[in-house]
């Protein structure tokens, strides 16, 4: 059973958060960033996995969502530049002060992938990032590029302020999302640079610093992430060690994996296996000279940590 710890985010703000921690000296602490609205419960079997693997995991709630709500959402003051600004910040803060001496890895779903380059100043040794994408419109075809599109430019502007929230129906599942969190995510969408329309003003902040390798999951029945979407997102991790994985649901012996399947259990002999091997690897190079910049190699499918 995980340690059900409060996290004070850099401001102050209490978090819920579950530590999954290791029977014997952790050789990792990796900070797992939820996907938007998708509460810190869906990630616990996941974070109880990389916890037997001799890894320290720590899944939280951003403001606003599942045990980190407080009250209503309408009025609910939170926004996107929080979640990572203050609340991912605040959650590697207590990694640093319960795991000293383990280097910290991030696993990032979908948004939980992008807030990471607005942090200033997380020593991230590295970084899996599942579904995270440039939520850009024109990284869509067909379909979906109007849907995006209308996602961006009609639907959130249009029931949030009538709604007081953004309904988790629009996002498929998990928990209403606050206000100000969808507003601030829709007009980064709106925007060719995404997210980079916030952090390039501000120097460029983690996207410009960051130089860990970086593997991003594409997953190739993912709607919400097609692979140019994720492609551009790693491009934005200007000074990163980057490569894109392209996973077919055949590749591991399934019917479909979605934007939410990699965290499912039944991915545990393939997915999570794999994604055990970089972050160890990750782990175990952050106590070894720097090596330079380059293409990092994808994890092999049948790698075993």
């Amino acid at each position: 059973m995980p340690e059900v710890v409060r996290i004070h985010a850099r401001d102050g703000y209490e978090l819920a958060g579950d530590l999954y921690a290791p029977a014997g000296l952790p050789r990792a602490a990796v900070l797992v960033a939820p996907a938007m609205g998708v509460p810190r419960r869906f990630y616990g079997p996941f974070a109880a996995f990389l916890a037997r693997q001799g890894m320290a995991a720590l899944t939280l709630d951003y403001r606003g969502i599942a045990g980190s709500r407080r009250g209503p959402l309408r009025g609910c003051p939170a926004t996107l530049r929080e979640w990572g600004e203050q609340d991912l910040a605040g959650a590697a803060d207590l990694l640093a002060a319960r795991v000293p001496h383990a280097p910290l890895l991030w696993v990032g779903h979908s948004v939980g992938g992008q807030l990471l380059g607005i942090l200033e100043d997380a020593p991230v040794a590295g970084a899996l990032l599942v579904g995270a994408q440039s939520g850009y419109w024109r990284h869509w075809s067909g379909a979906w590029r109007l849907r995006i599109f209308l996602l961006w430019h009609a639907l959130i502007p249009g029931l949030v302020p009538l709604l007081g929230r953004l309904p988790a129906a629009v996002l498929g599942g998990g928990e209403d999302v606050p206000p100000g969190v969808a507003r601030e995510w829709a007009e980064w969408g709106r925007r060719r640079d995404y997210v980079m329309s916030y952090a390039a003003p501000r120097g460029g902040r983690g996207f410009a610093r960051l130089g860990a390798p970086i593997v991003g999951y594409a997953i190739a029945d993912d709607p919400f992430a097609p692979p140019a979407a994720v492609e551009a997102l790693l491009g934005f991790y200007a000074a990163a060690r980057t490569q894109v994985r392209v996973v077919r649901p055949a590749d591991v012996g399934a019917r479909a994996i979605g934007h939410f399947g990699f965290f499912r259990a039944r991915f545990e002999p393939t997915l999570w296996r794999e994604a055990a091997v970089f972050l160890a690897r990750a782990a175990d190079a952050a106590g070894s000279s720097p090596r330079p910049a380059g293409r990092e190699p994808p994890p092999g499918p049948d790698a075993r940590p």
